[in-house]
């Protein structure tokens, strides 16, 4: 038998807010951080939820000198500083860090910036959060395209499984930058207006900014726990940027990882989905949960509050869908209006109460990459 995996504590940092339940309550709102920016990005306006440098220093001040540290640096370490303050557990010798993140300080490359261009190194990111919190294991680094923050948790679990560690801090991250912008700008993929997912009227991505943090332990809390159940990851090897158009490799994640579980798709509440809002990603996660079971699943994807945050979506989203687990509450998919792929989907359109005991998070990436995890709620 496996060991119980369980995260005790976390922390998400978003335009909407600088903590879980700051954010989350935004969200209950309806409000969303995606607005029109014009900058000096892209020649043209462009959708975007971006965080201001003036805002993340502004809170920054209270753990550090700003001026020592990127804005991606400075998220992460107030994520991560929350996240252990709300902690029963200390750090020890035994516990471990994950670094995840697409593309960390890309921007200290440029010609402009205050910071070497060592800080590039997403080794030299990890080193940094090691050393600001007395971490003394060697740091983790992912960088697995999108499923990066969520692929974070399945190997943190599978790690304490085997006795390598006693618990971990996790913490996950991505800025809208020019690099970033550009990518998708020369794909054509970027939305003309805020994305929607799963929508007939989808045309792209939207781009956001986040951070979050998540501590995960062997040790079963005394309330308000949540169980990691199972987790998996298939790369379905279709394309460096296109996803299979059978969902093949999500499908068989989603199996894995429900197996692994032991609950069958009857038992998964809701669905945390990845929802990118382009014409393939959709249509492709459509196929993978018509094929696994899941057509009469609620179903969301978060991406129309923050736009999608890359290597920081997993686990944002992930702590975003244990809060709707812990308050029993549906959190609808911001911007969609009428089913735009062909399978059938349960997309949850309005907030609603309901108990909720299991949920799905599921998240694909560039490369052919796709990660699920199942997670339970204790009593």
């Amino acid at each position: 038998m496996r060991t119980p995996v369980y995260i005790t504590a976390n922390n998400v940092v978003t335009p909407l807010g600088f903590t879980t339940a700051t954010t989350f309550s935004e969200m209950l709102e309806g409000k969303t951080a995606i607005r029109l920016q014009d900058n000096q990005f892209l020649p043209e306006p462009y959708y975007a939820a971006i965080l201001s440098e003036e805002k993340i220093s502004t809170q920054f001040n209270a753990i550090g000198n700003p001026a020592n540290f990127t804005k991606l640096e400075q998220m992460l370490l107030l994520s991560a500083k929350d996240t252990l303050m709300q902690n029963a557990e200390h750090i020890t010798d035994r516990t471990g860090l994950i670094v995840a993140t697409t593309k960390g300080n890309i921007e200290a490359l440029g010609a402009n910036s205050l910071f070497g261009e060592n800080r590039a190194y997403l080794t030299e990111l990890s080193k940094l959060i090691a050393q600001f919190f007395g971490i003394t294991t060697k740091p983790v680094v992912l960088s697995n395209a999108c499923v990066s923050g969520i692929l974070a948790i399945t190997v943190a679990q599978r790690m304490l499984q085997h006795e390598q560690y006693d618990n971990f801090l996790i913490v996950a991250g991505d800025l809208v930058t020019k690099f970033t912008l550009s990518g998708f700008h020369s794909f054509q993929a970027l939305s003309s207006l805020p994305c929607k997912p799963y929508s007939r009227n989808r045309d792209g991505i939207t781009l956001g900014d986040a951070a979050a943090a998540a501590w995960i332990t062997k040790t079963k809390p005394p309330k308000n726990g949540v169980q990691v159940l199972g987790g998996a990851s298939c790369n379905d090897a279709n394309h460096i940027s296109g996803p299979s158009r059978t969902g093949e490799g999500l499908r068989k994640s989603i199996q894995w990882a429900m197996a692994e579980a032991g609950v069958d798709p009857a038992e998964i509440d809701f669905i945390s989905a990845h929802g990118t809002a382009t014409k393939y990603n959709d249509e492709m996660e459509a196929h993978a949960f018509a094929a696994t079971g899941f057509n009469a699943t609620p179903l969301h994807s978060l991406k129309g509050y923050f736009g999608h945050t890359l290597g920081a979506a997993g686990l944002l989203e992930a702590v975003l869908g244990i809060q709707s687990m812990q308050k029993n509450t549906f959190i609808p998919s911001m911007g969609f209006d009428a089913l735009g792929v062909t399978k059938r989907l349960r997309i949850i359109e309005a907030i609603s109460q309901k108990p909720i005991h299991h949920f799905l998070k599921t998240a694909s990436g560039f490369g052919g990459c796709n990660t699920s995890v199942v997670f339970k709620k204790l009593s």
